[in-house]
């Protein structure tokens, strides 16, 4: 038997996993407990707001993973072909190859939508804004470094849906190799 949970950070991993296999409306108070070991009490402990406090928590931590992980990188790396590599190489890890529900999108898609628009919505606009960045910064025009910024993270969240559909994690690297030879930064 597992040890319980006792700090509120450890319990976002857990809670993640529930709302990525269940979604918003279908993780439980009993299927939280059950993931997490601690009962409701405690969970109204960690998270007085319930479970949309708890979703909104696994939403900022995300973010932050992404901001460390794939946006100040992006923003910051003075070699643009080196950014996106990385970018790719951050997020396949992040995904399990595309086998690993993005959360985010699952959000944007679910009844939760209007509940947790903004944090989906900044996500998204985040990660195409630094990808753009690294872009402009490989000699790119600021249009159409931004086109293929938005088509870079379509062809990423849509690789992860047909990698699950399809249960063949060939498909979201397939889709990275696709990926990263459009955004080669070559002077156009």
């Amino acid at each position: 038997m597992r040890r319980p949970l006792t700090e509120r950070h450890e319990v976002l991993p857990a809670l993640a996993e529930v709302f990525r296999e269940h979604g918003f409306e279908g993780a439980s108070l009993t299927r939280i407990g059950q993931a997490t070991g601690l009962g409701k009490g405690s969970l109204y402990h960690f998270f007085p707001g319930g479970k949309t406090e708890m979703a909104a928590a696994v939403l900022a931590e995300i973010d932050a993973w992404f901001e460390a992980h794939v946006f100040a990188p992006l923003c910051g790396v003075q070699d643009p072909e080196r950014a996106v590599g990385a970018m790719l190489e951050s997020i396949g890890r992040y995904f399990h190859s595309g086998r690993r529900v993005c959360l985010v999108g699952l959000f944007a898609l679910g009844d939760a939508r209007g509940t947790f628009a903004r944090p989906v919505r900044t996500y998204f606009r985040r990660w195409v804004d630094a990808l753009a960045s690294a872009l402009v910064r490989g000699g790119l025009a600021p249009a159409s470094a931004a086109d293929l910024a938005e088509d870079a993270v379509m062809t990423i969240q849509g690789a992860i849906v047909l990698t699950r559909a399809l249960e063949d994690p060939r498909v979201f690297e397939r889709a990275g190799s696709r990926v990263r030879e459009r955004l080669r930064l070559k002077r156009r």
